[in-house]
């Protein structure tokens, strides 16, 4: 009887084999897989930083000028030339993989054409998602772009001079946006000038842009470490703080005289359609606003429940708010003196869920990863955030945590806050689509809010089974991170769908969460920046959420978690229906 099946079991692999070969031969398969490279690799020319960051090294040296007319005529005529091309590919000659990755692409050429048909590039800067806050971390010489031979600084200079370019021109979308209604909200601009000032000041040495210099290294001769000394001090001294000193002085002294004082994005030209679309691009799916608020609502009613039975718990006599309060004040919680304690606390919540860890995935990162504080110039308005490794992984994946007041910094969310940034959140997803030699080039540096928060967020349920949360107020702090992403369900669609003002969405959430008066602005000027974003997390934790039970109930004992979390993952990111729509035929071949 063994026999047979080892005899069955042979066939089987060579069937399949034989299947793939069959496949790899075929023009059609051929064919298909040229046009998916040729969209990867024509991709990045419209998204270079992203390029960067993955280590791919062709656009060290270029930054278009992504406000150009050109330049979107260019990727308007990118995306329209793909989305015709891959309707000559019928699904029925296409294998599993190649439907999914026809799918992921068919819903990335719609939805940035649809983008393409908005105006947002007249409000081009803001305090948190502007690509100049991204090209900034590549300046100081320890983020993605390479400073590794003379030619990666030369690359540097040269893309410094295309990015100038690129300051120039937001300057004068922003003059357009003024005479025509797109302007940021006044509460938003005061945020930004800071940001433009802390470039355009101080000794051409300590200039963030000037960084790389003191990280040269040491096999450079003294010639050309002379010559790269003075490139970059003349590059910093004439071009990088006179443009960003004339930046900071137009959004000082003219646009924030016109800056609006509503906070919605319905109260700008865009209006709701764009928020339509916004949802739409942020949560992959059908949803409208008038739902996600009441499910929002929902949520922050379930998680109150749940907060006020850890108060119980801890002996607290007061109301929910008054506990709120007391969280966020209690200096037990609060127990660093330097920053360097900062990065060891999460480096011991590594060591903590380590052995856990196995018992819950099966394919692991091979990309290093790394706890790093936020850079200063950014510190004071950035959230804590998560930068991708490269493609090859030379270099590591960064969490990096705002530490901006460390006698200030309240430990009680920090546990879920490594789960979600670092691992097994963001770290895990983003590395392990990298890793996977099955995927297209696009599919591997692909993001889709809704998957990639969703995870996330999901991933922050899973500390007791890491072996966290065994605080209670950790346990707090998990929920305090789940219902501040209900709440952002309410105060999104209320800011920019029922007219809610920055004040009211502030007041609601310090009613309903424990995080501080200084965090919550935050967030709620984040969201004013960035329509639509923050509906993300909640969305697709619960979709992710939903497909676990229903997997665990349909599979019974033969529901597998580690192999839950690889089909999850394997995909990369993806729209949410249709990730839906691979684990039900996970399930239906695994029943």
């Amino acid at each position: 009887m063994k026999k047979i099946i080892v005899f069955g079991l042979v066939f089987l692999c060579l069937l399949t084999c034989k299947k793939e070969e069959k496949a790899e031969s075929n023009p059609i398969h051929a064919a298909f897989a040229e046009m998916v490279e040729h969209y990867s690799e024509e991709g990045y020319y419209f998204d270079p930083v992203k390029a960067t960051q993955a280590g791919i090294s062709d656009y060290n040296d270029q930054f278009p000028n992504l406000l150009s007319a050109e330049f979107k005529a260019k990727k308007k005529a990118y995306h329209e030339k793909y989305l015709q091309a891959i309707h000559k590919f019928p699904d029925t000659l296409l294998t599993e993989t190649e439907r999914m990755t026809k799918a992921v692409l068919e819903w990335d050429c719609s939805i940035n054409l649809e983008a393409l048909s908005f105006q947002k590039d007249l409000m081009p800067i803001d305090q948190m998602w502007s690509i100049n806050l991204k090209f900034n971390q590549f300046a100081s010489g320890t983020n993605a772009q390479p400073f590794n031979t003379v030619e990666d600084y030369e690359n540097w200079l040269k893309r410094v001079d295309d990015y100038l370019i690129w300051m120039t021109s937001a300057m004068e979308q922003m003059r357009k946006g003024m005479a025509t209604g797109y302007v940021l909200p006044k509460s938003l601009i005061v945020k930004v000038i800071p940001q433009f000032e802390a470039l355009s000041e101080g000794p051409i040495e300590d200039n963030l842009y000037y960084g790389p210099i003191k990280l040269m290294p040491d096999a450079f001769m003294d010639l050309e470490r002379a010559k790269l000394a003075q490139a970059f001090a003349t590059m910093v001294s004439n071009k990088v703080m006179p443009a960003h000193q004339a930046m900071a002085d137009f959004l000082k002294n003219d646009y924030l005289e016109a800056g609006r004082t509503s906070s919605g994005i319905a109260d700008t030209p865009l209006g709701m359609a764009y928020y339509e679309h916004q949802i739409k691009n942020y949560t992959t799916t059908t949803m409208n606003a008038d739902a996600i608020h009441q499910l929002g609502l929902s949520e922050v009613a379930r998680i109150h429940r749940e907060m006020e039975a850890v108060k119980e718990k801890v002996g607290f006599t007061g109301d929910l708010k008054a506990f709120f309060d007391y969280v966020r004040t209690n200096t037990d919680l609060m127990p660093f003196t330097e920053r360097s304690q900062v990065i060891a606390f999460y480096d011991s919540i590594h060591k903590v869920m380590q052995p856990q860890i196995n018992k819950l995935f099966k394919k692991q990162p091979k990309t290093p990863f790394e706890v790093r504080r936020t850079e200063p110039f950014r510190e004071k308005s950035a959230a804590a955030n998560y930068t991708r490794g490269s493609l090859d992984g030379t270099k590591p994946g960064i969490f990096y945590t705002p530490i901006p007041e460390v006698t200030k910094y309240n430990i009680f969310d920090k546990e879920v806050l490594f789960l979600h940034e670092a691992i097994p959140g963001h770290h895990f997803q983003v590395s392990l689509a990298q890793e996977n030699e099955d995927l297209p080039l696009f599919r591997k540096t692909l993001w889709y809010s809704a998957y990639g928060e969703g995870w996330a967020l999901y991933t922050e349920s899973m500390g007791e089974e890491l072996g966290l949360y065994k605080d209670p107020y950790q346990y707090f702090g998990m929920l305090s991170s789940e219902i501040h992403r209900a709440i952002r369900l309410v105060v999104d669609t209320g800011i920019h769908a029922k007219g809610w003002t920055r004040e009211q969405a502030i007041a609601y959430s310090l009613a309903n969460e424990a995080e501080s008066e200084s965090d919550i602005i935050s967030e709620i000027e984040r969201y004013m920046a960035n329509p639509g974003q923050a509906l993300s997390y909640k969305i697709g934790q619960l979709k992710i959420i939903e497909l676990r039970n229903r997997a665990e109930t349909l599979l019974g004992d033969a529901f597998d978690i580690k192999e839950f979390h690889d089909q999850i993952l394997e995909t990369g990111c993806i729209p949410l229906q249709l990730l839906e729509d691979k684990i039900d035929r996970w399930i239906a071949a695994n029943k």
